[in-house]
């Protein structure tokens, strides 16, 4: 099965990860990027679209259609913000985003990267977690053909990349001794982004994906 795939965040460094991989994956045969603003990168397979406002979709959703894969790579970090702010940016942007694209694409694999941490029950101590873990519940009831939720901890960038944290930039020469001590939680970007790969064209049994199932699924 060929995939053809919406992505967002790919000005970010997750995002960007999981679209080098995509770029760089046979099986992929041409990605839609959603972003604020331009990538930077050209490739045959890419096509961008700028749309400045994720909470409303109707200028682009005519564009939408024919996919079957999204890779939503769009976030913010909770830090300063307050739980409603939070919940906007998280929760009801990807609710939004994923409902614009449910009807429009039947076949569809959704793939959501929240992370470890999130916690799926609602009884965390932290509104990160519990927004997160409202979301992926949410999107799991949604009704796609499948869905899977991404929770990645400590990830390694891939060579190339242009938008990396920049604490990620300082300590990741520190990936090999974190992955040997602590393989539960370090992964690299490539693995995210080839495990999204692998459950689009075969699935998987987990729906909640934590860093051994994407290690593992990226390794299938």
């Amino acid at each position: 099965m060929k995939i053809n795939a919406i992505l967002t965040g790919a000005t970010g460094m997750v995002g960007e990860g999981v679209l080098l991989e995509c770029l760089n994956n046979p099986a992929v045969a041409q990605v839609l990027s959603i972003s604020r603003r331009p990538s930077g990168r050209t490739h045959p397979k890419l096509r961008e679209i700028i749309h400045p406002d994720f909470h409303d979709l109707t200028p682009i959703q005519d564009q939408l259609t024919g996919y079957n894969a999204c890779y939503f790579g769009l976030g913010v970090s909770s830090v300063g913000l307050k739980e409603p702010e939070y919940r906007r940016a998280t929760y009801d942007l990807a609710l939004h985003f994923a409902q614009t694209l449910l009807p429009r694409n039947p076949d569809l694999t959704f793939c959501f990267v929240s992370g470890a941490g999130t916690d799926g029950t609602l009884q965390s101590s932290q509104m990160w977690a519990r927004v997160k873990g409202e979301t992926e519940n949410a999107l799991l009831g949604l009704g796609f053909k499948d869905a899977y939720m991404f929770r990645p901890a400590f990830m390694r960038a891939t060579p190339g990349q242009q938008h990396v944290k920049g604490y990620y930039s300082l300590i990741g020469w520190l990936y090999p001794v974190l992955r040997r001590l602590t393989p539960k939680y370090v992964s690299t970007l490539a693995e995210v982004g080839q495990a999204m790969i692998h459950v689009t064209q075969h699935g998987a049994a987990k729906k909640v994906l934590e860093v051994p199932d994407i290690i593992r699924l990226a390794r299938a």
